[in-house]
């Protein structure tokens, strides 16, 4: 990380001084999780549940997380207190009481919203939240579960899911500073069973960067009946493009590191880094200019006489040519949107014949994308064109069990931002939820998760990694 104030002020000497000069507190630092993915990622790990009386989820959400390794504390509900005692009997953990007093510091914050039918009872959420954020741990994870907007018939059903959302937002920016983390689950409730591996994930330390997101677990696509969680991707084939450096490059060694035979795309030009890393986990190379008009022809022809087809596909290759637009050139403007738009439309006509059934399609989008940024008018179009392409997309490939999804970082930490001038660099860094900048590894992890059978409720839909940025929605 080049965040040197960041780096500074972990130095005593520093700290202080930091604080004499009356400047705000510098964020903590952020807990990751670079290893292969654990049955346990919640290993002895305090959660506090909350929710009004017993609800679709309970049993469910009570066996992920007891299968999961954590502790849970439930709400003073005899109905409630039941259904977990009874699950976490057959792991021979007990459930504990939540109570005013005597509570560890929570690493894990769940409300299940389902059962709310009334903005009166959003009072209930008020009250879970005030008892219990002053004392959580740094790095905690805030999940609030709701129902889909669209769902439910029931009067102000829709009422309540914006409010819960914005709720979520303005906590998120609130528990920041804490390294901690806010986001909301809508769980349709013909997708209950696709709920674990996404609580598995958006709980843990993977999801570090990752906050004040809305998510909708779904059952529009076929799930693979295989949903591992170790190892998720063993005996899969993932194509990644731009791959030979920077996130790229990340997202490379997470997929390899979870079981996946990574084909590494990038440029001729590209070569001894795309070796290296070839090399560094047993990957295969291909050089290819995704921008060229037979590129497409030329990736079905090699991966199919070597792998025979793809379960994964990861659309990273991109590039900026920034300018205003009033001085931006027509091959600035040209450039940027054939190599990160209209060059994966061509390539994906030729390569989702070869995307196997249960595959993953995943396209780097960006913040940009969402909320526009200066002198960048070239590439929020190709981005958010990105984005409508995903939504496009999604419902058409569903019926083989296929995802597709957008990732949208903020700033993150690469080669490209270290190019950006120093001091905004430091403003870039300090505007999102978390103060901070993410890393490569951030994007890699969301990717990862979304290349993996466990994914298949999630489809159609935009991530942010930006620490909850303060542009976009």
């Amino acid at each position: 990380m080049n965040d040197y104030l960041f780096q500074l002020a972990k130095k005593p000497m520093f700290k202080t001084l930091l604080e004499k000069m009356g400047l705000p507190k510098l964020p903590a630092e952020l807990k990751r999780n670079g290893q292969p993915w654990e049955e346990r990622p919640f290993n002895n790990q305090h959660v506090m549940i909350g929710q009004i009386g017993p609800t679709n989820l309970t049993k469910k959400l009570a066996e992920i997380l007891v299968k999961g390794g954590a502790i849970p504390y439930v709400e003073k509900d005899e109905q409630v207190f039941n259904v977990f005692y009874l699950v976490c009997d057959a792991y021979r953990i007990r459930p504990r009481v939540l109570t005013q007093d005597k509570l560890p510091s929570p690493q894990l914050l769940i409300f299940d919203a389902t059962n709310i039918y009334s903005p009166e009872k959003l009072n209930s959420v008020y009250s879970f939240f005030h008892d219990h954020l002053r004392s959580i741990s740094n790095s905690c994870r805030v999940i609030i579960l709701s129902r889909p907007p669209d769902e439910s018939k029931k009067p102000f059903s829709t009422t309540i899911s914006f409010a819960l959302e914005g709720f979520m937002r303005a906590m998120a920016k609130e528990i920041g500073f804490k390294g901690a983390t806010a986001n909301i689950i809508y769980v349709h409730s013909n997708a209950i069973y696709l709920l674990e591996p996404v609580l598995r994930f958006f709980l843990s330390n993977r999801a570090a960067y990752i906050s004040g997101q809305p998510l909708h677990i779904n059952a529009f696509v076929k799930a693979d009946n295989r949903l591992p969680t170790i190892r998720p991707l063993d005996g899969k084939t993932a194509l990644i493009t731009g791959a030979a450096q920077g996130i790229g490059a990340a997202i490379a060694r997470s997929i390899a590191r979870e079981g996946a035979k990574v084909i590494i795309m990038d440029r001729p030009e590209a070569d001894v880094m795309a070796a290296k890393l070839a090399s560094e986990i047993d990957g295969s190379l291909l050089f290819c200019d995704i921008s060229s008009s037979s590129s497409g022809d030329k990736i079905v022809e090699w991966v199919s006489k070597k792998f025979g087809g793809l379960d994964i596909i990861i659309h990273n290759a991109g590039i900026t040519r920034d300018k205003l637009l009033v001085n931006m050139k027509q091959k600035q403007w040209s450039q940027v949107l054939d190599v990160n738009l209209c060059a994966i439309l061509r390539v994906n006509e030729k390569i989702i014949p070869i995307l196997r059934n249960h595959g993953r399609m995943v396209c780097l989008s960006s913040v940009s994308g969402i909320a526009g940024n200066r002198g960048q008018t070239n590439y929020s179009a190709s981005k958010a064109g990105l984005i409508g392409y995903v939504t496009e997309l999604a419902p058409k490939l569903a019926d083989k069990g296929i995802t597709v999804n957008a990732v949208a970082p903020g700033f993150i930490e690469t080669q490209m931002t270290a190019r950006i001038p120093f001091a905004t660099q430091l403003v870039a860094r300090r505007l999102n939820n978390l103060n901070q900048a993410g890393l490569p590894e951030d994007v890699a992890e969301i990717i990862t998760f979304l290349s993996s059978p466990g994914a298949a409720g999630l489809s159609g839909q935009v991530i942010r990694v930006c620490g909850g940025a303060f542009i976009g929605v």
